[in-house]
């Protein structure tokens, strides 16, 4: 119950949404397509469910065809971001509403209905109406709703953009645990990274219509494909090799940028060797990381990330002259991608 999308793109009218795309998604896998704004990645998941028709290329699910199904015709089930509930209907009535459609028998349709809210959690709140719900009951009324039919895909629309912090955590919590349980083949859209590597078996990197990598969280964020990847997925600071950066790693290139995470930074408060001066301008506690802004010598400023050991034994201020160096540099430049670590 795979996906592939074969040459697939989109334009409207003089946007071109999609570039000829080629993914192949593996039959029950849990697969994120991450991206900024205008990325495509919304595009693309609709042209699977049909909701759009690609300009090139062909979709197949399960091996089979599906590029000029009707959505009905596809046995997908799609969630969108905001539930797209029917208020007048109750909570069973809304999971129902598919099944009633397609004339399934009442008794089936209880069970139906009963195993769903079981697995959705929501037992006892099945008369309700979609008003008298919380945001996350609301959402796991929708996903309910999209297992009705018992889908050979599930397609989710940014689903948790519309909740808060706490309940998007919850809510990610339970849907990898939904996911394991019924393995459904599911492909959902975000633009959180934290969301995509918490949730996901592989994610698919995106940006003007463009796959720009495909893998695990931790492919995609030790090896980053290309400059666009390595600088949306996670902290980093971008430097140039002009001026005094490149005095933080022995192996910084000539020409080109030069990537480089916060958490590769080394800070020490006298000269170590092949450290370069800065100095601290501000110190924010976020938990267990303490991100320190410095300013180099020459004027730029650099980010470092630490933890609450480092920081206690370095004993750093605001305004205090350290040094720094670099663990790790990542470049780019016209060939594919490296690191160097020191020795």
């Amino acid at each position: 119950m795979g996906i592939r999308v074969e040459n697939v793109s989109k334009r409207f009218g003089e946007f071109q949404a999609l570039e000829p795309i080629n993914l192949d998604i593996k039959s029950g896998s849990l697969v994120a397509l991450l991206g900024p704004s205008g990325s495509g990645k919304s595009t693309l998941l609709r042209v699977i469910a049909g909701l759009e028709q690609p300009d090139t290329g062909r979709i197949y699910i399960s091996a089979q065809d599906a590029t000029t199904k009707a959505v009905q015709d596809r046995n997908v089930g799609f969630v969108f971001q905001h539930y797209a509930l029917f208020k007048h209907l109750t909570v069973r009535r809304n999971i129902a509403f598919a099944l009633e459609l397609q004339k399934w028998p009442k008794d089936r349709i209880r069970h139906r209905v009963d195993t769903l809210l079981d697995l959705v959690q929501l037992n006892g709140l099945g008369d309700r109406y979609p008003a008298q719900l919380s945001g996350g009951q609301r959402q796991r009324v929708a996903l309910a709703r999209a297992l009705a039919i018992e889908p050979q895909v599930l397609l989710l629309d940014e689903p948790f953009g519309a909740l808060d912090a706490k309940v998007r955590k919850d809510l990610r919590d339970w849907l990898r645990r939904l996911h394991d349980e019924v393995h459904v083949t599911t492909v959902f859209v975000t633009h959180d990274q934290e969301e995509a590597m918490e949730l996901s078996d592989e994610i698919v990197v995106m940006s003007h219509g463009r796959v720009e990598q495909v893998g695990s969280s931790a492919e995609i964020y030790e090896n980053p494909a290309t400059p666009f990847v390595m600088s949306f997925i996670g902290a980093v600071n971008v430097l140039s090799p002009d001026n005094t950066w490149k005095s933080l790693h022995r192996d910084a290139p000539a020409h080109g940028e030069v990537f480089l995470r916060p958490h590769d930074i080394e800070i020490f408060t006298t000269h170590d060797n092949g450290s370069v001066a800065a100095t601290v301008n501000h110190i924010i506690h976020l938990g267990w990381t303490i991100r320190v802004e410095l300013t180099l010598d020459d004027g730029h400023a650099i980010t470092a990330h630490i933890n609450r050991e480092q920081y206690r034994d370095l004993g750093i201020q605001p305004g205090q002259a350290v040094y720094l160096r670099a663990k790790l540099i990542h470049s780019f430049g016209g060939a594919p991608s490296y690191s160097r670590s020191v020795a």
